[in-house]
């Protein structure tokens, strides 16, 4: 016998993985950006997290400051994955959205 409830529920788990699925999609090809030092140091990195360039302007090179260079590369870096997990997180939030799942005890 089949239980109308469940086949709903069931159906809209199928349209939350389509969903997730195309949003991850998305995510691997959109781009965020985030400089530090005031723009000395820019990082790009993609919705899946993954860093695609780093632009350092010569200025930025300083053979006697070697460690303010590597600040600004980590500044810039945490700044854009920061970024791109805020994107990450509204696009696989929408994909969850206007799920009406029943209480089951152990599932969540």
């Amino acid at each position: 016998m089949s239980n109308p409830q469940y086949n709903k529920m069931m159906k809209q788990v199928q349209e939350m993985q389509r969903k997730m699925a195309q949003a991850q999609e998305e995510l691997a090809v959109e781009t965020v950006e985030a400089s530090a030092g005031g723009g000395m140091v820019t990082v790009i990195t993609t919705g899946a997290l993954e860093i695609k360039e780093v632009h350092i302007k010569p200025e930025a090179v300083d053979p006697d400051d070697v460690e303010m260079l590597q600040d600004l590369v980590v500044a810039a870096t945490n700044e854009a994955l920061r970024a791109a997990q805020d994107l990450a997180s509204t696009k696989l939030g929408g994909a969850t959205g206007g799920l009406d799942l029943p209480n089951i005890p152990g599932m969540f």
